[in-house]
């Protein structure tokens, strides 16, 4: 738990996807998360948390479906979505925090 509070309180936007392994979703998000990192590049960082591996964590982000996106600057919570979206509306998420 310690490393995520360091990984999410950088300057740069860090988009987090709460997934199950068991969560047919959550698959589909794989391949839309590697073509957001083609489009964003370094400006932001993308990170994987598994809830069933991290329950504490997801308990803490009070993540109750997967999957689960969140955006975090400085350690702060500053957007969050549910449910499986495209590259291009995470890409423009992130873009507000840059």
């Amino acid at each position: 738990m310690n490393n995520f509070e360091r990984l999410i309180s950088g300057d740069k936007p860090v988009l987090v996807d709460f997934f199950a392994t068991r969560c047919g979703p959550c698959k589909m998000m794989h391949p839309i998360l590697e073509e957001l990192k083609q489009k964003i590049g370094d400006r932001a960082t993308i990170i994987k948390i598994d809830v069933d591996k991290a329950q504490q964590l997801a308990m803490q982000y009070g993540v109750q479906a997967v999957p689960t996106l969140a955006i975090f600057k400085q350690g702060q919570l500053v957007w969050r979505e549910s449910g499986v979206h495209s590259a291009q509306q995470l890409a423009q998420a992130i873009e507000r925090f840059v």
